[in-house]
């Protein structure tokens, strides 16, 4: 059932939100709804001691939302004509206003100069745009015939392989046991994402 208030920032209009609230916690049913936050909004502050249920209503949906939005408010008001009577007749808008109107666009809908500017921003991201590139990181154990092999001729011919976008890093020896060692090598690849190239 649509319930309709007027007025919520007049003592008449907190006065029907109160005797409505009568028994109730809630606007709409037994749970918080979207209908308490449009009456909430609609309240300009919480209503005073002679309106019981509408401030109790009020509090209940304030910690609701603070459990929803953290953070202390600063204490925003809206300026304007609120206490204006809402059986006033509107005013007649002027032809600048109408013409104001026209250029808020609400919808999206886009004119052929939006998409001419659309397409210029688009060709100017492809012509700047960079070629993407990717890295991958390898961590070789050269391990030795045995143990009287020569590491630095070992380490000398792992870094004489080379390829476009390989680049060697650090090598190091490691002990496997005793007096056996074996080569740790760290390199990087770099490569074209466009243009990928496999080592198989």
């Amino acid at each position: 059932m649509a319930v309709t208030f007027s007025n919520l920032h007049t003592e008449s209009g907190l006065k029907s939100l109160d005797d409505f609230l009568s028994g109730k916690v809630y606007v709409s049913g037994d749970q918080f709804t979207k209908d308490d936050i449009k009456v909430y909004g609609a309240v300009l502050e919480k209503p005073g001691d002679s309106f019981p249920n509408a401030a109790k209503w009020y509090e209940v949906v304030s910690s609701q939302l603070a459990a929803s939005f953290p953070g202390n408010a600063q204490g925003v008001r809206f300026g304007g004509k609120a206490s204006a009577p809402a059986e006033a007749a509107p005013a007649k808008p002027d032809a600048s206003a109408a013409e104001d109107d026209d250029d808020l666009d609400l919808f999206g809908d886009e004119t052929e100069e939006d998409k001419k500017a659309a397409e210029e921003r688009e060709a100017a991201k492809k012509s700047t745009k960079k070629k993407e590139s990717g890295k991958s990181s390898v961590l070789l154990d050269v391990k030795p015939w045995d143990d009287e092999t020569d590491m630095k001729k070992l380490e000398e011919a792992v870094r004489s392989v080379e390829m476009p976008g390989l680049l060697w890093g650090a090598c190091m020896l490691n002990f496997v046991s005793f007096s056996c060692k074996y080569l740790l090598c760290l390199t990087s690849i770099y490569y074209d994402v466009n243009n990928m190239f496999c080592w198989c």
